[in-house]
């Protein structure tokens, strides 16, 4: 494979730090490096002056949380998507923004390759390729994790050592645990957390405080939606990211957003996670509220219904096909009259709907009161109604007597 320039997805870590040597001493070209700032709540100049000591020349580091969260995070949730019922998709939604700018970069600088750090057995290895490939075919890949034969810890270590990469001293030893982090989520996995009947210990959490020490007080918070998106909370107008990170705030000091599962990956293989998603648990339970008020029972049925498809499309990283885009935007037209306030009351673990208004809403007490009402509404029409859906229901015992 004739590769003169790589750009690779850089954190400044010891196994990109790994990887960046590796690609040079392996294809003898030029690594260019790409730092995304998501959110995961680390300094990324740091990564600047490794790439620097590593002799990088072209070094790109960028702030895309607005872009995150407003362009791939809140149109996720207009679909309230979970992934086998449970997870929010935290990891799995911040992969095709980092590779799209990926490939952008790769075609400013005129490289042949992009390479990232996943490894063979994971998701993220499918996510990073299904959108490199999406957006530019004739791209090529370089995985090193399916390539080299640094197959543990302890010859990572032993490399890096070899070729003068620093290695701090919690990689010494086996990591307790792996993490991903961006504004939406934080995620734990391996190691101590392989056994699914290990309860994790509070070491793992960095983002929530346990609903169990979580502080003895309710929060009330109210949050204004337009068209599907939170766009003021309690009354103060925000930005997509800063939104988010008040709302993980709000969510993390009451103990809000942790779960603990085991899912099924797309290669095949089931495996435990644990996630924190405080402000997005909280933004995905006043999204609900606000959505039934104003979407017909119709069309709130069949989001319900293309949910799953959704959710499934994203956590197996094909954000770019054809089919997720046909899909957002049935889901996007069916926010235009998703606006309105929905209160609610935080309190460890827990976000209690305590209240929801629209200009668009579709709910009318004078129609569902028990007290005489003046909407037209005559209740023997109801006789008729039960007795056409009764028919085939009386039909079958007939004929089955």
């Amino acid at each position: 494979m004739d590769i003169k320039k790589v750009v690779l997805a850089y954190s400044g870590g010891l196994d990109t730090s790994v990887i960046l040597k590796w690609l040079k001493e392996k294809y003898n070209c030029e690594v260019i490096t790409f730092t995304a700032d998501i959110g995961q709540g680390e300094e990324v100049e740091p990564a600047r002056q490794k790439a620097k000591q590593h002799g990088v020349k072209q070094i790109f580091i960028e702030n895309l949380k607005e872009d995150f969260v407003k362009n791939y995070v809140f149109p996720m949730f207009r679909a309230n998507a979970l992934y086998e019922g449970v997870y929010l998709l935290g990891t799995s939604i911040a992969r095709p923004l980092i590779a799209k700018r990926q490939i952008e970069i790769a075609k400013e600088v005129n490289a042949e390759a992009v390479s990232h750090g996943a490894t063979g057995k994971g998701n993220d290895q499918v996510r990073f390729e299904l959108a490199y490939l999406s957006l530019n075919p004739n791209i090529k890949i370089i995985a090193p994790w399916r390539e080299w034969d640094l197959s543990s810890r302890t010859k990572l270590i032993e490399y890096a050592e070899k070729n003068q990469i620093v290695v701090p001293k919690d990689k010494r030893g086996e990591a307790p645990f792996s993490i991903d982090s961006n504004l939406l989520h934080i995620s734990a996995e391996g190691k101590i957390l392989e056994d699914p009947w290990m309860e994790p210990s509070e070491l793992v959490f960095s983002r929530t405080k346990s609903p169990i020490d979580a502080k003895d007080e309710v929060s009330e918070i109210h949050l204004r939606f337009d068209k599907g998106d939170p766009v003021e909370l309690n009354g103060k107008n925000l930005s997509p990211a800063e939104m988010l990170h008040q709302l993980n705030i709000l969510g993390g000091e009451n103990g809000i957003g942790r779960i603990d599962i085991v899912e099924n990956r797309f290669v095949g293989m089931k495996s435990r996670g644990v996630y924190e998603t405080p402000g997005g648990t909280i933004l995905f339970h006043m999204r609900k509220a606000i959505e039934s008020i104003t979407l017909d029972k119709g069309a709130s049925h069949l989001k319900d219904e293309l949910m799953p498809k959704y959710a499934e499309l994203i956590y197996n990283g094909f954000w770019f096909s054809p089919e997720r885009q046909m899909l957002q935007k049935a889901i996007d037209e069916s926010q235009k009259n998703v606006n309105g306030v929905v209160r609610a009351k935080l309190y460890k673990g827990n976000v209690i709907i305590t209240g929801r208004k629209s200009p668009n809403s579709l709910y009318d007490e004078d129609l569902v009161t028990f007290e005489e009402g003046s909407f037209n509404y005559n209740h023997h029409d109801a006789e008729g109604f039960i007795k056409l859906n009764a028919l085939r229901l009386m039909m079958n015992n007939i004929k089955q007597k």
